[in-house]
């Protein structure tokens, strides 16, 4: 299936890329400052170069001795999986992936310190993605900026469930979260566990007030192959969030979104119309490490990509996007050593 690359930004379709809105820079985002370079971006990668691999979500956490000694577990998150960062490199170099985005893990909550330890040591191999704190008293603005800044964190979770009781990630504290997201240049994942249907009003609000904060919807926001009408709706209102230029998607913890096991090939139908609808370059692989190794193995997460892509005819050029080149066009100047 030979698929079109879709730009990135497509500036005559969204009226709110006019000059005053378009911000002039990204301090740390790495992202092109001006439409017309985003628009062209695709044409201008350099493509002589390997194409990297990089794991777009996964999740480091402290070994029992490290939370002993030094990193805390948060009370009641304690691991049952070994998550620590030994084991993850050891994992890439079996699989063959050079990088990785880490996603601040729930077992540490907002304590980033064993991340960012991590961020320190390996900084050509790890990018890190911070999680919003919703605290009703915003203290959680001043914790983005501090992380970002102080701490290079390059991305920011919204955790839904993480929000007070009975309010939603568009209440006051989660709309300054999400402008502060954009002025900062870091792009917002959105974890839908309970599901997209729940959530797509709010993403929406966001995406439509905010139009510079770059969206990740994680693991194809929940979205499974659909098999009944409910599903067919929500699947369709993933596929309609391709309006806005900002929102990209991970194909990632496909066993979370499979109703198979391995290689979990029903979800190459709902890659492809992602893909169709998206473009590869607004598209991109995760594995949800350490969770998915019981599943399936660290290596298997990759390999059920290619098989996955191969089952739909995916052109190669498309697959490297998937694997590598459409997370470092987001974190441009990231994991160019690793």
């Amino acid at each position: 299936m030979a698929v079109k690359l879709k730009p990135l930004i497509s500036v005559s379709n969204f009226s709110f890329f006019s000059s005053k809105n378009i911000p002039t820079s990204f301090p740390h985002f790495k992202f092109q400052s001006s439409v017309t370079a985003m628009a062209t971006s695709y044409e201008s990668y350099n493509f002589k170069l390997k194409p990297k691999v990089i794991d777009s979500h996964l999740h480091v956490w402290a070994s029992p001795e490290e939370a002993a000694e030094k990193y805390p577990y948060y009370p009641g998150q304690e691991p049952t999986l070994p998550g620590n960062v030994d084991f993850l490199l050891k994992s890439m170099g079996e699989a063959g992936v050079d990088g990785a985005l880490i996603v601040q893990p729930i077992n540490h909550k907002f304590d980033h310190s064993l991340v960012t330890s991590v961020l320190k040591k390996y900084p050509s191999k790890f990018v890190g993605c911070c999680l919003a704190n919703p605290a009703e008293d915003g203290s959680g603005i001043k914790q983005l900026e501090d992380l970002v800044l102080k701490d290079g964190y390059h991305a920011v979770r919204f955790n839904p469930y993480l929000w007070p009781s009975g309010q939603k990630m568009t209440n006051e504290v989660g709309r300054a979260l999400f402008s502060k997201a954009g002025e900062l240049g870091v792009p917002v994942g959105f974890m839908c566990m309970k599901g997209l249907n729940l959530h797509i009003a709010e993403i929406k609000e966001l995406c439509t007030d905010f139009p510079s904060t770059i969206v990740i919807l994680d693991h194809f926001a929940f979205c499974k192959p659909p098999i009944n009408e409910e599903e067919k709706e929500v699947f369709s209102a993933l596929l309609e969030l391709s309006k806005f230029p900002q929102v990209y998607v991970k194909f990632s913890a496909l066993f979370r979104i499979s109703r198979k096991s391995f290689p979990y090939d029903d979800t190459s139908q709902i890659l492809s119309q992602v893909v169709s609808t998206y473009g590869a370059n607004r598209v991109m692989w995760g594995s949800d490490f350490p969770f998915v190794v019981p599943e399936c193995g660290y290596v298997g997460a990759k390999e059920a990509v290619s098989l996955n892509a191969n089952q739909m005819n995916l052109p190669s050029s498309d697959l490297e996007w998937i694997m590598g080149r459409t997370v470092m066009q987001l974190f441009q100047g990231s994991w160019i050593a690793s």
